[in-house]
């Protein structure tokens, strides 16, 4: 919760929508950079997967952890298995993630590892999910 704060806090609301923009992927990139290197590994091509596939979301920390936000609104978020104490990471999408399917959908993937397939599947679902 602290992390949280001090992402809302007043220093992260200061200079222009462009510096806040390079502030907030900097600090994104920090937070990869961190973690472990199996997470780091994951978090790194998720990073450039979501850039490739959905140019107009946002990175941004979100909890401490990697999210990519659109119009503020967090829309995708990594979450790393060493922090959770887990056995996998998590690929999550929120209620703002447009992958309606019927009555039920899934809203979050385990990650162990990230192969070229998981890639190109991911990047079709970020594409989808700000469609």
């Amino acid at each position: 919760m602290k992390e949280r704060a001090r992402e809302v806090g007043p220093a992260a609301r200061r200079g222009s929508k462009a510096d806040r923009a390079a502030a907030d992927e900097a600090a994104v990139l920090a937070k990869i950079a961190e973690m472990r290197d199996s997470d780091r590994a994951m978090a790194g091509r998720l990073h450039a997967v979501v850039k490739a596939h959905a140019p107009g979301l946002a990175p941004k920390l979100w909890y401490g952890m990697p999210a990519y936000a659109e119009a503020g609104k967090v829309v995708c978020f990594f979450q790393s298995a060493q922090k959770f104490g887990t056995r996998y990471a998590t690929l999550g999408f929120s209620d703002r993630a447009r992958l309606d399917d019927g009555t039920m959908w899934p809203a979050a993937y385990a990650l162990r590892d990230l192969t070229a397939a998981d890639e190109a599947r991911i990047g079709a679902l970020v594409r989808r999910a700000v469609s």
